[in-house]
């Protein structure tokens, strides 16, 4: 489906009205009063603050081992219905000299008689947002932030799949507008992310080693390309968005899952700097890369600083030689031997030691098939400009060429030229405001972040500069790192929206929570999520966070894609009925 010709018009401004879709048929229906179901209620409000957050009083027939931390919970006030997450749980007592004296462990009437009276649990509760009851004022608006709180013993309530929809929103709704990336905890809902908002700020993935921040990914670019909402140039370091990966979780009959080129065909090319690599997995690569020395400024070296080992001397050596050589200055460097550097140096007023270094750590460039002295096979960077312009989303595969010295110089070089390339289509389009010259919303996607985006290098790198510009030239990033802590707190409060799964490092937690109100019931929610699975979703691009069990991703999710393979057996049986519902049983 393309939303190309309208995109501008599908941009929402911030507010509740825009995220919700308000103001037509389906947002009236989907803001519809939810019935409750009686034995749905969990307990009520005893005490809190805006502030602080709520404490509940749960219900003695309620199991406190159901009340997970990221359970979606809804509280009924008297004019507003406030949405809540479980963020803690206690147990407490009336009494001290119970707990001093607790009964035996075979004495379970006594126990009995206790548990809701003489001893109890408290939930915590964080509201997110508030929805008017009907026939208030506001409540054609859709959910709004918590301003106000429930008076005391309010009525707590299990969310039900109405809660969910009515905040998250439905697949089915607003013409593609909402896509889904799993469900609540203890439910079959699906929670919906917004992909119109998703795609109109850079973002981020984040979760330690082995949570699945690959499979997130994969999800959120389905959803991207599938409802057309941004082309996508994904650097693939370790092979697993093109064709195929390895399945991330057991109880399978396939050992892989499959890849973006598989699911969304022609509308995907794969582009190999290891063309070898790439036919050796049963892949023909679309397009074969190959970088020459005149393609590489100093502008993709200095990001390298720390790779390579440089001192900064090096690099202001490197403008020295480009200011002579221009776009010759990396062969003409390299074309040099021994003693002969020494005399260049003292030719162009550079210091000798400095670019006697530059010349050897740069000479690990010529071990890169790609590297080329002159690109032969004409310019990747216009062909991956050629399929952007068109609408084909590009998955660049790194093959063996694994190193992080090669990642980064590669995504430097390529997103740099993109981006130059991606302004001048903007400023063309402001010129004429044009629709025909309103270039496609773009977003580069990076893995090992923090190499690119670190306190230092997100002043030099170009990804440092995309984050910063949000979505003026029409490019934002989807940065994917499991130490978001290392990545330059400037950048990360641009993210409008992340998906993290978990993270045990206290500093990582804390930079995923950067900007955010209720850190500490969300924070106790982030370090207990499962290994794998699950995700705390915040952001731009949902109205409330939410902790979900990730969406799964086989047969059905293909089916969804439409990209199901089938059986003859089954292609003859949906031809058939095809049949019938065209001409009818004769």
């Amino acid at each position: 489906m393309s939303v190309r010709a309208d995109r501008s018009a599908d941009l929402p401004e911030d507010g509740p009205n825009a995220a919700n879709g308000s103001g037509n048929d389906s947002g009236q229906a989907r803001f519809a009063e939810v019935p409750r179901d009686p034995l749905g209620r969990v307990g009520v409000i005893t005490r809190g603050s805006l502030v602080e957050g709520l404490e509940m009083k749960l219900d003695a027939q309620r199991n406190v081992e159901d009340m997970k931390a990221g359970k979606f919970v809804v509280i009924e006030g008297g004019k507003n219905d406030f949405f809540s997450m479980v963020t803690d749980m206690r147990l407490d007592a009336t009494n001290n000299e119970i707990l001093l004296h607790p009964p035996d462990r075979d004495d379970e009437l006594l126990r009995q008689i206790l548990s809701g009276t003489g001893t109890y649990n408290i939930v915590s509760l964080r509201p997110m947002l508030m929805m008017p009851k009907p026939g208030t004022p506001g409540f054609d608006d859709g959910p709004r932030p918590v301003k106000a709180i429930p008076s005391h013993f309010s009525v707590v309530q299990d969310a039900e799949e109405g809660d969910v929809s009515r905040i998250f929103g439905s697949e089915g709704d607003d013409q593609g507008r909402y896509f889904s990336v799993g469900s609540p905890l203890d439910m079959e809902t699906p929670v919906c992310i917004d992909m119109v908002r998703f795609a109109e700020r850079s973002n981020g993935i984040f979760g330690k080693t082995g949570t699945g921040k690959s499979f997130l990914t994969r999800l959120a670019l389905c959803g991207l390309i599938h409802y057309d909402r941004a082309v996508n140039l994904i650097f693939d370091m370790h092979n697993e968005y093109g064709w195929k990966a390895m399945k991330e979780t057991a109880g399978s009959n396939s050992s892989f899952v499959k890849g973006l080129k598989q699911l969304f065909g022609e509308r995907v090319a794969i582009f190999s700097l290891d063309p070898k690599s790439t036919r050796s997995r049963g892949i023909q690569p679309d397009h074969e890369v190959y970088i020459s020395y005149d393609q590489i400024a100093v502008e993709d070296i200095a990001p390298l600083q720390d790779e390579l080992k440089l001192n900064p001397t090096a690099v202001e050596s490197a403008y020295l030689v480009y200011a002579i050589y221009k776009d010759r200055w990396l062969r003409t460097l390299l074309s040099l031997d021994g003693p002969d550097v020494e005399e260049f140096a003292n030719e162009i007023g550079a210091h000798p030691g400095s670019l006697v270094a530059l010349h050897r750590k740069l000479k690990r460039l010529e071990n890169f098939p790609f590297m080329v002295k002159k690109a032969e096979h004409g310019d990747c960077v216009d062909r991956i400009m050629q399929n952007l312009d068109a609408g084909i989303n590009v998955v660049l595969e790194f093959g063996q060429q694994t190193s992080m010295l090669c990642y980064l110089l590669v995504a430097n070089i390529i997103s740099r030229r993109v981006h130059e390339m991606y302004v001048k289509k903007s400023e063309r389009f402001y010129a004429t405001q044009k629709p025909e010259d309103q270039p496609r919303q773009l977003m580069i996607t990076i893995e090992e972040a923090h190499k690119f985006l670190n306190p230092s290098a997100a002043k030099q790198t170009i990804f440092g500069t995309i984050a910063r510009e949000m979505r003026k030239y029409y490019v934002s990033l989807l940065v994917v790192d499991q130490r978001p802590s290392a990545i330059d707190d400037e950048v990360l409060s641009q993210l409008g929206t992340r998906i993290t799964a978990l993270l045990n490092d206290e500093k990582d937690i804390s930079a995923i929570l950067t900007g955010v109100s209720g850190t500490e019931g969300l924070r106790s929610v982030l370090a207990s999520l499962d290994s794998k699975q699950q995700a705390l979703v915040l952001g731009h691009a949902v109205p409330m966070p939410v902790v979900v069990k990730t969406r799964e991703y086989g047969e059905d999710f293909y089916r969804f894609l439409g990209a199901a393979d089938e059986t003859p057996e089954v292609r003859r049986a949906r031809v058939a009925r095809e049949r019938v519902a065209l001409f009818g049983d004769d």
